[in-house]
């Protein structure tokens, strides 16, 4: 059996050889133990501004909520007289949608017309602010028309 360079530079050059099992096989390092001491919340400046509570979470609390919220959707389907209706106007909702899609896609494949509505919405928004925003007495006309709206639209506006 040949020795290795390795074994040659181990042993020495006086002559000592190991099987060709043990050449081939790398040596075991062992590294001196150290002092290992885990880092400690108290003792790191920097993450002290770091609290954390550890509480209990109760996911019954979630579930039960999930549940109230299916049986309030099924007594509400359920207080539905005309359910063909709500599916039309339903159906008719994804159509729509799905509609101005494909119109926004179009436009928006055009060259020129992008840049165009840009402008002009850049335009409508610097109108806004100055017409609604800029004064103290046109914001507070602003969100008097808000609740006005809010109350039209919840039915509280007496007529």
């Amino acid at each position: 059996m040949a020795a290795t360079a390795y074994s040659t530079a181990v042993l020495g050059a006086a002559g000592a050889r190991l099987p060709a099992v043990a050449a081939a096989a790398p040596p075991t390092v062992r590294l001196p133990p150290r002092s290992f001491s885990p880092l400690r919340l108290q003792d790191a400046p920097r993450l002290s501004l770091l609290r954390v509570k550890a509480s209990s979470d109760d996911t019954s609390t979630s579930a039960a909520s999930g549940d109230e919220l299916v049986d309030d959707l099924k007594a509400k389907w359920d207080a539905v007289e005309n359910k063909s209706t709500v599916l039309t106007y339903a159906a008719g909702a994804i159509v729509a949608t799905w509609f101005s899609s494909v119109v926004v896609g179009a436009v928006n494949s055009l060259p020129l017309l992008p840049k165009i509505m840009e402008l002009v919405g850049l335009g409508y928004t610097g109108w806004f602010v100055y017409r609604y925003l800029l004064f103290k007495e046109s914001r507070k006309q602003l969100a008097d028309d808000v609740d006005s709206l809010k109350k039209s639209i919840a039915g509280t506006e007496a007529e």
